[in-house]
């Protein structure tokens, strides 16, 4: 076969025509047509071996299909058809073959077949194609297109190499001109040759023929007499552990027959008739929370004796989650100053307990409030426990760090840091203090603050505005000078007994 990855024998083949079409433009000898014919008798030897061994093939396989026709009679019929092809295109070739050589005096004096009339005559008249010629295309047809239907797409590999090695279509010489095929492989060789090329081609279908049989029938029959046939199945103790359990089960093996059907299937008391590739689907509602047990019987026939196997298992039923469990281990932190939001709960339990200074419900399940204002520590651990179904008590526990709230930083019509602003601007400006990126919404108020003019004396303001002094001051700067608003005084709304850090001040240049 011509492939991707050809054989040694086919690559020879391939480099004896280079070696014969250059030959010809240097008056090549007759000893190069001797080489076409005794490299024209290997392929014939090898093609009797493969015919024996795809004979041996199918026998094997005809065998196995009266014994056990559900697995393999579905293959036979595959494997006849495409046998069916092969001898058809391959008795077509030894005809052909058979009236080229018919009046030679000696078939294997390939000195003497150095001309390409016989078959040019055959196939190719008048620069068209003969009758007979159309036969040899409609053959190389009829098997590519039969091959490729009886193997559909189970087999890709092989379908790829006989529509390439089978294909019919034009082809473009050295100079880019396309021929049709017949001309272009055929029309102007030596004769040898050409019966060689032949050859090749039954050489081609006798391997189709083999690797599609190895596909279909070898792995078949490997499969059933090895161990791949069986699959590890591991059966633990129970369908369910918990963290810091020890697992317990067994490793057992398995055979699996996919034409395996059961007489009668009972499972939980009913009967089931579903039954995919040798083995029994079971679809039925898991059942309330808790452990749940699965009972039953499989019954076939086995000779003239009804077998029954009895089916005991369990599975464990856990309440179905609705959320992602994800959290970042260097942010398990909870602020002062804040009502921190803690959702706390154990997979599979339905109702757990938890306890930590500070915490308290929050309404819902597992909602709580966490508020460690008061706490000294810098560290809070929070302990969980519930009961599974069985009556097991399981407990865990997680420490989390507690941070004050950030330093706030102080801002001028909501901008913070160094800023510029028109002198008018300023003056009905709100000073305020915020919080940027903290991950709660908290209100700041801001109740007093300095303000310093250079070459000025600094202006203390009650609340969060200029009064008439801080305004007189500021009239007396220059365009370009830098004010400062700093020691900004600020609290948190609603909860007046946390002190926040120092507020960041705020530097403005006037515009004008």
């Amino acid at each position: 076969m011509a492939s991707g990855k050809q054989t040694p024998r086919q690559k020879m083949i391939n480099l004896m025509y280079l070696v014969f079409i250059a030959m010809l433009a240097l008056n090549m000898s007759k000893e190069v047509l001797t080489a076409f014919g005794l490299m024209n008798e290997k392929l014939v030897e090898a093609n009797a071996d493969t015919t024996q061994r795809n004979q041996l093939a199918m026998a094997g396989l005809a065998e196995k299909a009266s014994e056990q026709p559900a697995k393999y009679a579905p293959l036979k019929e595959q494997a006849d058809q495409i046998n069916a092809l092969t001898e058809e295109l391959v008795g077509y070739i030894d005809g052909v073959k058979n009236k080229l050589t018919a009046e030679m005096d000696d078939p294997t004096d390939y000195e003497t077949m150095d001309k390409s009339n016989d078959l040019d005559e055959l196939w190719y008249k008048g620069g068209k194609v003969t009758p007979e010629g159309q036969e040899f295309i409609d053959k190389m047809d009829t098997y590519r297109n039969g091959v490729v239907s009886v193997i559909g797409a189970d087999l890709p590999k092989v379908r790829a190499e006989v529509e390439k090695d089978f294909s019919t279509a034009p082809e473009k010489d050295r100079d880019g001109v396309e021929k049709d095929w017949l001309s272009y492989n055929y029309v102007g060789f030596p004769l040898v040759a050409s019966i060689t090329k032949l050859t090749q081609i039954q050489a081609d279908a006798k391997t189709v023929e083999s690797e599609i049989l190895s596909d279909l029938l070898a792995g078949q029959l490997k499969s059933d007499v090895s161990m791949t046939n069986y699959q590890a199945i591991v059966v633990p103790e129970k369908t369910a552990f918990f963290n810091g359990e020890n697992f317990k089960g067994k490793v057992v093996l398995g055979r699996f027959d996919n034409s395996l059907n059961f007489d009668k299937v009972t499972v939980n008391g009913k009967d089931l008739e579903k039954t995919v590739g040798g083995q029994v689907v079971l679809d039925f509602p898991a059942g309330n929370v808790g452990e749940q047990e699965i009972k039953g019987e499989l019954q076939f026939k086995e000779g003239d004796s009804l077998v029954s196997i009895p089916i005991t298992s369990s599975y464990a039923v856990i309440p179905k989650p609705n959320a992602a469990v994800i959290s970042a281990d260097k942010m398990n932190v909870v602020y002062r100053g804040v009502q921190n939001p803690m959702t706390i709960s154990i997979p599979g339990v339905g109702s757990v307990s938890a306890n930590a200074p500070g915490l308290s419900p929050a309404g819902g399940a597992g909602k709580y409030n966490m508020n460690v204002t008061t706490l000294k520590q810098r560290e809070v651990k929070i302990n969980v426990s519930g009961k599974l179904p069985g009556g097991e008590t399981v407990s865990d526990s997680k420490t989390f760090r507690i941070k004050d709230i950030p330093r706030p930083v102080g801002t001028v019509r909501g901008e913070e840091g160094s800023i510029k602003m028109q002198r008018n601007g300023l003056e009905i400006s709100t000073i305020g203090a915020d919080l940027p990126d903290f991950d709660f919404q908290l209100k700041l108020n801001v109740t007093g603050f300095k303000f310093r003019v250079p070459g000025q004396p600094t202006v203390r303001v009650n609340g969060s505005r200029l009064d008439s002094r801080a305004k007189s001051t500021l009239r007396r700067a220059k365009r370009g000078e830098t004010v400062q608003i700093f020691d900004i005084e600020a609290g948190i709304s609603g909860n007046s007994g946390y002190k926040l850090k120092k507020v960041s001040p705020v530097i403005i240049e006037l515009t004008n």
